[in-house]
């Protein structure tokens, strides 16, 4: 297994979650490591991404909302979500980013409640 979330759950309009990703020391130590999604009925997208160096960048829907960070010594990232919404709720996954590296994980269900 080279990924392994946790975090999601369920949460009303407005909530808040942390969601973490432990990964393989050879994914993590060369890669830029992202967050992804997948709603239903939707393709997987890329929300959150961050460098080794720890520079960050967002799509414009969870920008001021989500912040990802990374451990490098605990291989692991997170995503702090902030003021979620509804359009939110997905199964979230990490792996290296912009291009996927290794296989999904089984990923984290987040909903969110109107």
């Amino acid at each position: 297994v080279q990924v392994v979330e946790s975090g999601g759950g369920l949460v009303q309009d407005g909530g808040t979650l942390r969601l973490s990703c432990t990964a393989s020391r050879s994914i993590f130590r060369i890669n830029a490591m992202g967050w992804y999604r997948q709603a239903p009925g939707k393709q997987r997208e890329l929300v959150a991404a961050i460098t080794t160096g720890g520079s960050t960048n967002y799509t414009d829907s969870v920008k001021g909302r989500f912040t990802i960070s990374r451990d490098n010594r605990k291989n692991t990232v997170y995503l702090q979500m902030n003021s979620l919404k509804p359009e939110d709720t997905a199964v979230y996954y990490c792996n290296a980013a912009p291009r996927p590296q290794t296989s999904w994980g089984q990923g984290t269900q987040v909903t969110v409640s109107s």
